[in-house]
């Protein structure tokens, strides 16, 4: 198993946020990650449609096993989304994370929300790497 997928291993163990919130860890790479959710009942607003904060958190997870994916304990800095259409009870959202550019110990990272071949949500996300890592070094 390579780095990435050991990372998102130990961390999806520890997240009962995402796990709660129905998400599947679908792929991760070196700074990439591929997460998914179905819009669940309990997740519709008043309007009828998935209220923003669970698409936002659908892309935050996706940018978290990105950013942590070369075992560098990192955190978000400052996160924006962008709502481009909205997402259905029942709908599947897709959240693809990549990340854009590194520069010292801070990147920039998009994340594009999908249900199907429609674009739900563009979300940018800036993370800052702390001391420390997710697994322990090996010497």
């Amino acid at each position: 198993m390579d780095l990435a997928a050991r990372v998102a291993a130990a961390m999806w163990a520890e997240d009962t946020a995402s796990a709660g919130l129905g998400m599947r860890l679908v792929a991760v790479g070196e700074g990439t990650a591929r997460l998914e959710m179905s819009v669940r009942d309990d997740m519709v607003n008043g309007h009828g449609i998935a209220h923003g904060g669970f698409v936002f958190s659908l892309a935050d997870s996706a940018f978290a096993f990105a950013c942590n994916s070369r075992n560098q304990v990192t955190v978000a800095q400052a996160c924006d989304i962008v709502f481009v259409a909205p997402a259905r009870r029942g709908d599947l959202l897709v959240a693809e994370a990549q990340e854009r550019t590194t520069f010292g110990r801070n990147a920039i990272y998009d994340v594009t929300v999908t249900r199907g071949d429609a674009v739900i949500a563009e979300f940018r996300g800036r993370s800052r790497q702390l001391s420390g890592t997710i697994l322990e070094e090996q010497s």
